[in-house]
């Protein structure tokens, strides 16, 4: 879909910034999961390896654990440079950082012009390199969907104040938002996350 607005443009960069954020989050969860499992393994081994010592246990069986637990530990490992996290997460990096410089550079553009439309061709190129067609559309949508509810919760917002501004009684729970479920979000778990 051809963007023709200076606002269209950047209400389609901050989607796709998000969803290469989003991208990039589900990656390192995905790299830290697998270092924590090869940390465990690791003290496992270690462990069970000062337990035969201390315990002088010399059987054929407890010869073989920590043979065996040093090769899951040695193969979660080759799995990981395989799958080489780092240099995925770096470009995943290098495109939000070029989206979020086209981003700001649209915010401070009137109007769409060849310089403004070649750069944001640029960032789409960028981000169509960076995820797989598959991984695009799942991380789009979730981005799309977030962007919809930060709108929302910034017309409340808006609104909120309005009142406060006009002297009229806001009432806490006019104040809460809904969570995912549609229950309203409690003092309590929005301190949380503050």
């Amino acid at each position: 879909m051809i963007k023709s607005s200076v606002n269209e443009i950047i209400n389609d960069l901050r989607s796709k910034r998000d969803a290469l954020s989003l991208a990039h989050q589900k990656l390192k969860t995905d790299s830290d999961d697998w270092n924590k499992g090869i940390i465990i393994i690791s003290l496992v081994t270690g462990l069970l390896e000062s337990i035969k010592m201390k315990l002088s246990l010399d059987g054929a069986g407890w010869a073989l654990v920590p043979i065996i637990l040093s090769s899951v530990t040695a193969a979660c490992s080759a799995l990981m440079k395989f799958r080489d996290f780092p240099k995925k997460m770096e470009v995943l990096i290098q495109s939000g950082s070029l989206l979020t410089n086209t981003l700001n550079k649209a915010r401070n553009h009137h109007e769409v012009d060849d310089i403004l439309f070649i750069e944001y061709n640029s960032a789409l190129e960028h981000l169509e390199t960076s995820l797989y067609p598959d991984q695009r559309k799942l991380f789009l949508k979730q981005s799309h969907k977030n962007l919809i509810e930060i709108t929302k919760q910034e017309v409340k917002y808006f609104d909120l104040i309005e009142k406060v501004n006009a002297h009229e009684k806001v009432i806490l729970s006019d104040v809460s938002s809904s969570s995912s479920d549609g229950s309203p979000i409690t003092e309590e778990e929005i301190n949380q996350t503050l």
